[in-house]
């Protein structure tokens, strides 16, 4: 049985904002087109708990309001904001250790379910799953996670 505790912390923009314990994958922002949601749409369909799997670690973005956060197995933690910039849907981050991988991400579609979400750096595309109600989603691959 595997399981994933993830926690952060408020990022240091001086907002003051708190934490809720809820976690989300790598953050992007982008159009929702290839989903038929508009370009211009609020920071409320970013919202929620995200999960992925990219080279072998697990992934979570966590969107509240126009706060975001990331947890990466491997120690990865960021912080940072989401929501509308020019009409895209945007997430930026700023991550501990100094990794740039995850800096600025374009949300490419968004639904109900997943989130594609393209980010400049090493990392390049990451499609999340919606978790909900505080559970992992089926289907989610775990066997490959390192430790």
């Amino acid at each position: 049985m595997t399981a994933l505790l993830l926690t952060g912390c408020s990022g240091g923009s001086g907002d003051g904002g708190s934490g809720d314990g809820a976690s989300s994958t790598p953050s992007a922002a982008g159009s929702a087109k290839e989903t038929g949601g508009s370009p211009g749409a609020k920071a409320g369909k970013l919202e929620g708990s995200w999960l992925a799997t990219t080279g072998g670690q697990a992934v979570a973005l966590v969107v509240t309001g126009k706060q975001a956060g990331l947890f990466a197995t491997g120690g990865t933690v960021c912080s940072g904001t989401a929501g509308e910039e020019a009409g895209m849907q945007m997430i930026h981050l700023k991550c501990t250790g100094g990794s740039k991988n995850r800096r600025t991400g374009m949300v490419d579609s968004v639904n109900s379910t997943s989130m594609k979400v393209t980010w400049e750096g090493g990392i390049g595309t990451e499609t999340y799953t919606k978790a909900e109600g505080g559970k992992l989603p089926s289907g989610l691959p775990t066997e490959s996670l390192g430790s």
